[in-house]
């Protein structure tokens, strides 16, 4: 009962306010504005990534998210920000869209969470196109030996109040064991950041 309301009363909210820090934002604005076409958003979570698409290079929307109250969220940030979005409040593990449809996948600061990698990965190659997309900017596992034992110490806890969040999660691995070329990858930790989080990968990727 108690996680029940945490999950549905606390939880949107704390992850709203933890993704949406300076630092994150700077990276999301590096990355969101490469997204083209019809775009498949997975993990839109509270709408953060709205305000930085390029409305002139988008075609549709189309937001993935499993929890209804941060649909809720998303959605008034992609009406204040004149945005339409669809949204279909469902995992990564099962996207109810047809092959080969979209020309983008965006992710950001969703794989550390997402329960079943494999088939998730395995479903967002399905729906996109062959000349596609994928776009990521996520955080991970670190690359000094010292913090990667910190963050593996603390990612038990961490996904207990985080919502399952994995701070050590191999982004490069999951990405090419997915079943995509990295074409284009940066990395560093962020400033004003906790070093167990704040170690992020973003660039692009193809099928």
């Amino acid at each position: 009962m108690i996680k029940a309301l945490y999950e549905k009363l606390v939880l949107p909210k704390l992850c709203d306010k933890c993704c949406g820090t300076k630092p994150i934002n700077y990276q999301r604005n590096k990355v969101v504005p490469l997204a083209k076409g019809v775009v498949l958003e997975v993990g839109v979570g509270s709408g953060l990534n709205i305000p930085f698409y390029n409305k002139n290079n988008i075609e549709k929307i189309i937001g993935l998210d499993p929890s209804e109250e941060l649909n809720v969220l998303a959605k008034k940030v992609a009406d204040d920000n004149g945005i339409q979005i669809d949204f279909l409040i469902n995992g990564a593990e099962d996207i109810i869209l047809p092959d080969n449809s979209v020309d983008t996948i965006l992710i950001t600061y969703t794989l550390c969470t997402i329960p079943d990698l494999n088939k998730s990965m395995s479903e967002m190659k399905r729906v996109l196109k062959s000349d596609g997309k994928f776009i990521f900017c996520e955080h991970g596992i670190a690359p000094d030996k010292n913090i990667i034992n910190w963050q593996r110490r603390i990612n038990p806890i961490w996904g207990i109040f985080f919502g399952g969040c994995n701070i050590n999660r191999n982004i490069p691995k999951i990405i090419s064991d997915g079943g995509f070329n990295i074409t284009n990858i940066n990395q560093m930790y962020l400033p004003s950041t906790p070093k167990i989080v704040g170690y992020n990968y973003w660039g692009e990727a193809n099928i």
